[in-house]
This record gives C-alpha cells, sequence and structure tokens, in this order.
C-alpha cells in the first residue's frame, strides 16, 4: 500500500486536511494530532472508494498530523512508525501511552509534516510502497 501527501490548493482557497481514497474498497481512517490537551487520535472516517473526506475543516493548526488507515475488505493497512491508541469502534483518545492498559489498540501511524501549510492531502492508493512517501507541494493560486 502506497500514501502520497500532497498540499491541496483547490480554486476557493478551501483550508483543511483531506484523505482521498483511490483503491477499490472502503477504507476506514484515523487522525492523530497534539492539542492544548495533550496528543489525541480519533477516528474512524469512512472513505469510501474512489472519493475523499475531509478529517480537518478549517486552516491546519498543527505542524504535524499523524494517519493510520484499513482496507475494510482485504485488511491492508497504510501504517508508520508512530505509536498511538486506538479503539474498535469511533473513538476520541487523548494520550498515546498505555494504549493496552487503556483498553484500546496500538497501532503505527505515518507523520506528515505539513509546514506553514494551511491545506494537506494524503491520497492512499493500492501500489507498492516505494523507500519512501512522495510528497509533493502546489503553491498556493
Amino acid at each position: 500500500m502506497f500514501i502520497a501527501g500532497s498540499f491541496y490548493a483547490p480554486e476557493k482557497a478551501q483550508a483543511d486536511f483531506r484523505v482521498c481514497n483511490t483503491t477499490q474498497n472502503l477504507v476506514g481512517v484515523a487522525l492523530g494530532y497534539r492539542a492544548k490537551s495533550g496528543w489525541v487520535t480519533e477516528g474512524w472516517w469512512h472513505v469510501n472508494a474512489s472519493s475523499c473526506t475531509t478529517l480537518v475543516v478549517g486552516p491546519l493548526t498543527s505542524r504535524y498530523y499523524y494517519l493510520y488507515a484499513e482496507d475494510a475488505q482485504s485488511g491492508g493497512r497504510w501504517d508508520g512508525k508512530v505509536n498511538m491508541c486506538v479503539a474498535e469502534n469511533q473513538f476520541k483518545i487523548t494520550g498515546i501511552n498505555d494504549c493496552f492498559a487503556r483498553g484500546f489498540q496500538r497501532s503505527g501511524f505515518q507523520e506528515y509534516d505539513t509546514g506553514e501549510q494551511t491545506s494537506w492531502m494524503v491520497q492512499l492508493t493500492e501500489e507498492n510502497p516505494p523507500s519512501s512517501p512522495i510528497v509533493t507541494d502546489t503553491p498556493s493560486p
């Protein structure tokens, strides 16, 4: 599975964090980020085949966002090296430590450094992952 992240610059200068699913299967997505209250993970957003879903509406307030996704049919995963907590059903969890002791599961999230961008888009594809994810920036209009 391959993840590509990119700056998303729609013509209306809308700001958000979006995930686009280019596969033919439903994908469940979890997002991690740093909030005033500490680390937070939340999910599950369902992203239908060949569609996009907005996870963060409005300008991005964190520089780093973390993403974990699972293919609902084939069981494939888009993951990374940053461990955070997830739950089986819809969740919003504060804290990333002691996941199992608190009754949660632990999954590896992929880190995205959005820099100073106010919008970001991640594409989930079925391609084999390259040695490192491809991230492309598009200048603002």
